[in-house]
């Protein structure tokens, strides 16, 4: 068997090494570094996968869900609704922008957002939500949609984990995760399922005037050389970042689906494990359904219900099975976002998931043996 590593990006490499390292060759003849034409190339892609009409490279996701805020308009002391169970650089920018971050529970099912715990939070200092499409699979966007259309409200989605994923509306209309909300946010760090070999990202728009305010942000605030009309930051994707992720965007529909064979293979291993639950995706499906597009699993995650999760982190790594806790601690736990608004009776599911959650190894060339070998060793240990 060969080795089990928690994302194989060399293995992802091999099957598109020439035509990256032919592009990166051009780019050091051409010397293009900088908004050249492997960006521009890859931004209209990305804006015909996605079907949105403007896609903005930046240099990382956090600052692209900076940017959107900043795009915005929002000014400090503005209140905005996120989750309290994700990473930290979506609370972390609206902290930096002097904004006020209102931390909400999430399902214990999906993990995403509590749609119920944003409407409790809005009051009238409420200008956005953020909703985080986690592990792979959008927040429920009907109804956060309805929220902020009531209430007068921008949504800016976090798509760093869900690209590739697909939305049904209750009216049937189809979308690309991400391009929901007033403006969508990803990043292209190499283990996400888009992955550049560096750090990179984007923001992704329908509104013609925010692309505008947001072409002029990531660019020092010029729309013309040496004239800066707008207060901006130095965000950009480097052509090199492009040339690799052009290289892997046609692929990116079979890299989920092999996500999803992989998700499928762990979810059949454990079913009837009476201590262990598996993933659900949004549409509930009785597993992952034969064609789901809704859940492209950028981690296969978990709830280990009796006790043993720390200890099973322990013993897989003893047994060089890599694994994660994403994520251990709640952010409004965290020192730098401590608030005394928040009450621990108001985060009930997340307080509970960080005990229990276990994030396995996830990527695209993840073989039978492999999952094999890792749920007979979950299982195993679990119900020892």
């Amino acid at each position: 068997m060969k080795k089990i590593q928690m994302v194989d990006l060399n293995g992802q490499y091999q099957e598109i090494k020439e035509q990256v390292n032919t592009a990166i060759a051009e780019i050091l003849e051409t010397s293009a570094f900088i908004n050249g034409p492997e960006v521009h190339a890859f931004q209209k892609e990305l804006e015909d996968y996605l079907n949105v009409k403007h896609v903005i490279p930046c240099a990382n996701g956090t600052d692209a869900l900076q940017i959107a805020m900043m795009g915005l308009g929002l000014k400090p002391g503005d209140e905005v609704i996120t989750a309290d169970f994700t990473f930290a650089a979506t609370v972390e920018v609206i902290a930096l922008l002097q904004l006020t971050p209102v931390l909400v529970d999430v399902y214990p099912d999906t993990f995403n957002i509590n749609v119920e715990a944003i409407e409790k939070a809005i009051t009238p200092k409420t200008k956005a939500i953020v909703p985080v499409h986690l592990f792979g699979q959008c927040a429920n966007m009907d109804a956060i949609m309805a929220l902020a259309k009531k209430h007068n409200l921008f949504v800016i989605e976090d798509n760093a984990q869900a690209i590739g994923a697909k939305y049904y509306a209750s009216d049937g209309t189809k979308y690309m995760a991400g391009g929901i909300g007033h403006v969508g946010a990803t990043s292209f760090f190499p283990s996400k399922n888009l992955g550049c070999y560096g750090d990179g990202g984007a923001i992704f728009t329908n509104d013609d005037d925010l692309a505008h305010i947001i072409r002029g942000v990531v660019n020092h605030g010029m729309y013309e050389r040496y004239h800066h009309d707008v207060v901006g930051v130095n965000s950009r994707l480097d052509a090199i970042q492009a040339a690799v992720l052009r290289a892997k965007l046609p692929r990116l529909n079979g890299y989920c689906e092999a996500r999803r064979n992989a998700a499928r293979a762990y979810s059949k291993a454990f079913e009837g494990q009476k201590h262990i639950i598996t993933p659900k995706t949004v549409t509930h499906c009785d597993g992952i359904c034969d064609i789901c597009e809704c859940h492209v699993f950028h981690q296969y995650t978990l709830r280990i219900t009796n006790g043993k999760r720390d200890a099973l982190v322990q013993y897989l790594n003893k047994i060089n099975i890599p694994c994660g806790v994403y994520y251990p601690i709640p952010l409004h736990r965290q020192k730098a976002y401590a608030d005394e608004r928040y009450k621990e009776e108001d985060f009930p599911v997340t307080n509970q998931l960080v005990t229990e959650v276990i994030s396995l190894p996830m990527h695209t060339e993840l073989d039978s043996e492999q999952i094999n070998h890792i749920t007979d060793m979950v299982i195993g240990f679990v119900n020892e």
